[in-house]
């Protein structure tokens, strides 16, 4: 069943129609669509998202040379590397992650490195514990992020081995939920 078959299922059931009127028939389900507004709708919400991504990529890269803080988490002051995602998700699209990399592993939702979409997070082992590192991922298998002390807020290439050897996995954040910090 193709993606865009399932998607109708779906949304087929979530507007009350039985199992007998949801038969995966491309006609019927274009026509399914059509009459609903779906298309339209699931255009909608995958520009929406599409854009909040942007919005996140871009406005990461507006932080691009602040200063590595440990425990900071604003522009003035700098940050680390959890302070810097942060800040980022609750200044560009308003949802509050926690505090550290490892509990903003915890709080959202494993993907694998394949499915990675601008805005997901990568975390990386590097002080010998999982989880001890995050970034924000900008595509093309970069990732922005606020490395350690002395350095700055950076684009790196997660295809260099350093990176290769201590990436912990990705993570999508789910859009429309908070966490407290």
């Amino acid at each position: 069943m193709t993606f865009r078959a399932c998607v109708a299922l779906c949304l087929a059931f979530a507007c009350g129609l039985s199992a007998a009127q949801t038969a995966p028939d491309n006609e019927d389900l274009g026509k399914l669509l059509a009459d609903k507004e779906l298309l339209n709708r699931i255009s909608e919400v995958a520009t929406h998202m599409q854009s909040q991504a942007s919005g996140l990529v871009v406005s990461a890269m507006g932080f691009l040379g602040v200063p590595y803080r440990r425990g900071g988490n604003s522009a003035e002051s700098g940050f680390d590397c959890s302070g810097f995602v942060k800040a980022i998700y609750e200044q560009t699209i308003g949802l509050v992650l926690p505090r550290s990399a490892a509990q903003q592993a915890s709080a959202t939702q494993t993907i694998d490195k394949s499915e990675l979409r601008p805005g997901d997070l990568v975390f990386f082992n590097t002080m010998r514990r999982a989880f001890s590192h995050v970034g924000i991922y900008v595509g093309n298998g970069k990732f922005i992020h606020s490395p350690k002390p002395g350095a700055e807020v950076r684009v790196e290439d997660m295809g260099l081995a350093y990176w290769a050897r201590r990436y912990d996995g990705a993570r999508r954040v789910p859009t429309g939920n908070t966490t407290s910090p």
